[in-house]
């Protein structure tokens, strides 16, 4: 396991710059997949904020309009958010494809299933498909829109992030809910412990999408979170929720996995 402190905090937002990779050529064995992809949010991708990942305004929170929801067979059930992937239209399939192009997305929301279609009209979202609904402006990267549906080949990507690992806090007194973002390398969190300045260390669990809870009164304490990401890797950051902390705030500091 790789171990990483920081002793100091700030409070801050960061816009994080998206990434870019050229895939291998489809015929490559590089490790892709086969999959679908349709698009949805509009030009503007207003309609992509929020989502089943928690991260909200998608500008604010850093992934920007390269954004995917995911089949429920790709989001696993939350532990798929801050994933990235890098997505190609299979140009040999379809005659709406870019050819060439490619684009990294961040997966930050679920696509969920509809069982009053099937798979084959309409349904793309039913398992057991392996589908990306792109936020428009990623789609039209690889895409056009009249193609309503392409194929396309995909794989997991390191994401790159400026800054630290960010923990925006909610709940009440009685809990802690804490939001996991701008996580660079896997993008995913597969784990998380804290501690405060009075308590032990305590294990957190997963709420929902990228929000991680611990059942205690954590209020007036400075925290230290453990970070665990999906390669196994782990960093903690001392002290980077100050004792002053409220509601609402979000803090980072300079820690941050590897890519």
């Amino acid at each position: 396991m790789e171990m990483r402190r920081a002793p100091s905090y700030l409070l801050l937002l960061v816009v994080a710059a998206a990434s870019r990779l050229v895939p291998a050529a489809a015929g490559d064995d590089g490790g892709w997949s086969k999959g679908t992809a349709t698009f949805y949010g509009g030009g503007d991708a207003s309609g992509t904020m929020g989502g089943a990942c928690g991260y909200g305004n998608l500008y604010w929170s850093g992934y920007g309009t390269d954004t995917a929801a995911l089949s429920s067979p790709l989001f696993d059930d939350g532990a798929s958010c801050g994933q990235c992937f890098t997505v190609t239209c299979d140009a040999a399939s379809s005659q709406w494809c870019l050819k060439g192009k490619s684009v990294t997305v961040t997966a930050t929301n679920l696509c969920p299933p509809n069982y009053a279609l099937s798979g084959d009209e309409g349904g793309w979202c039913n398992p057991p498909r392996r589908h990306l609904d792109m936020a428009q402006p990623a789609f039209l990267q690889i895409a056009q829109c009249k193609g309503g549906i392409v194929p396309v080949l995909y794989q997991r990507t390191p994401c790159m992030k400026q800054g630290g690992v960010r923990f925006t806090m909610a709940g009440s007194n009685y809990f802690v809910l804490v939001l996991i973002t701008n996580v660079a390398g896997t993008g995913s969190v597969k784990a998380v412990w804290v501690k405060g300045s009075n308590t032990d260390r305590m294990p957190m669990s997963r709420n929902w999408g990228a929000n991680w809870q611990s059942l205690a009164g954590l209020t007036g304490q400075a925290l230290t979170f453990g970070v665990t990401n999906t390669d196994g890797k782990t960093v903690v950051v001392t002290d980077v929720v100050p004792a002053w902390w409220k509601f609402g705030q979000s803090f980072t500091s300079g820690v941050q996995f590897s890519s």
